[in-house]
């Protein structure tokens, strides 16, 4: 057996691991024959030198193998976030799609700094469970059309683990690291294709466009050498999505949404997203037939239906999807006021995040416990015009000191000037 320093020292080097080099550091951690101060070395000589294609699949694979997968005979389908403010998105997508016909397995996450988790944001409805053996998860799938659940402890562990360092290491910002995270466990989750909302902007890990390119070759090159089709989306980050920003908010905007309110930018991505869903799934003919689709079981209330019985299966209540009183609410509303007259020239959406830490609505930790009735409403996006007082929002909180902090913090993210500017461009490319 090779001697794990000699390997952290190739890949510091600059060489290239074989699959047996990357199998023995990945498995001799999770067996707790590595110690964890090589395995820091370890990721830390990959997030200066990198990885090659290769590479990166040889470790995607060790991931997979450390646990189960599952295979369905349906031709499923899912969508993969890399995370942003505000983002809500698969909480309509999913339902939209399986009215369609699709079929998606979607094991989803938590949410950490100033990004949100989908599953929190579910969990502040009442009664509602992540947490569902491989025998549920099926079995909703097949009843509903869609699953969205935590990852099981016997699914991907190796990815786990080593996240969780990676997370104190300051290494989480790898491509290939990422791109080994994410398809091990989109892979083993059973979906044979795959459509990546790839956010870019300021309130994204991918600030450029470039980078962001570049990790979407790679996800796509992994995906497509264990079989998957892949598409990848890139959408801006540069606003929060929709108007909601907070776990038991942004169900409400969810359910709104498809009861039929107008929220545009929330319904330009979700549709961008379904429509490749739908034609990687084979339910579509074209782009346009999808596009239909998808207007389709908005206005019939087919998507709604589809989001409520899923609540139900899950444990929740589904009379949030008629009622949404019932979801989690503070007891204080603080206004924010513009403090410019002009243009919205930039919205620091990963200040706004932050923000929403300070509520209780975000963690700065995973053992943080969350305030589902938290957040906050921003009613202003890139380039709208603002006179200075304007009402441009609402803080949701428990108290009004705490709230006028977060309206202060809200209020200078949002940058004012005189110079009218472009409305931001959502939808910046698909590959």
């Amino acid at each position: 057996m090779k001697n794990p320093v000699e390997i952290i020292i190739k890949k510091r080097s600059g060489g290239k691991l074989t699959e047996e080099e990357i199998r023995l550091m990945v498995y001799g951690y999770i067996a707790d024959e590595i110690p964890e101060y090589q395995m820091s070395a370890f990721l830390m000589a990959i997030f200066f030198a990198g990885m090659d294609d290769e590479e990166t699949y040889f470790l995607t694979k060790c991931y997979i193998e450390s646990g189960v997968s599952l295979t369905f005979e349906a031709n499923t389908v899912d969508k993969h976030s890399t995370g942003g403010v505000g983002d809500k998105v698969s909480i309509v997508l999913a339902p939209v799609v399986a009215a369609c016909g699709g079929k998606i397995p979607m094991f989803s996450g938590r949410g950490l700094g100033h990004t949100g988790g989908t599953l929190d944001k579910l969990e502040s409805i009442p009664g509602f469970t992540t947490d569902l053996d491989e025998k549920g998860f099926r079995r909703i799938i097949d009843d509903c059309g869609f699953s969205i659940a935590s990852q099981s402890k016997q699914m991907v562990p190796a990815d786990k683990r080593i996240y969780a360092l990676r997370d104190v290491t300051g290494t989480v910002e790898s491509f290939p690291l990422i791109t080994a995270s994410i398809m091990s466990k989109k892979i083993a989750e059973g979906a044979k294709n795959l459509v990546i909302d790839l956010k870019v902007g300021s309130g994204a890990f991918m600030k450029t466009l470039s980078d962001a390119k570049e990790l979407g070759r790679r996800l796509k090159k992994v995906g497509e050498t264990f079989g998957q089709k892949v598409r990848i989306v890139y959408t801006s980050m540069n606003n929060p999505i929709g108007a909601y920003i907070g776990n038991g908010l942004e169900i409400k905007e969810c359910i709104e949404y498809l009861q039929g309110k107008s929220y545009p930018d929330l319904h330009v991505i979700n549709k961008a997203l379904a429509v490749q869903m739908l034609m990687l799934s084979d339910l579509a003919n074209d782009e346009a037939d999808a596009d239909k689709m998808v207007e389709r079981v908005i206005a019939n209330g087919g998507a709604l239906q589809c989001l409520s019985r899923f609540i139900e299966l899950q444990g929740g209540n589904p009379k949030v999807t008629e009622d949404t009183n019932l979801l989690p609410q503070a007891d204080v509303e603080v206004p924010i006021y513009a403090e410019d007259s002009g243009y919205v020239q930039e919205i620091n959406s990963q200040a706004i995040g932050y923000a929403m830490v300070d509520l209780g609505a975000g963690r700065r930790e995973l053992t943080d416990k969350l305030d589902y009735g938290t957040g906050a409403k921003v009613l202003v996006k890139i380039g709208d015009k603002v006179n200075q007082k304007d009402c441009i929002g609402t803080v949701y909180c428990r108290d009004e000191k705490s709230g006028l902090e977060v309206t202060k913090k809200i209020a200078e993210a949002i940058k004012v000037g005189k110079t009218k500017v472009e409305d931001e461009k959502l939808i910046l490319d698909t590959e």
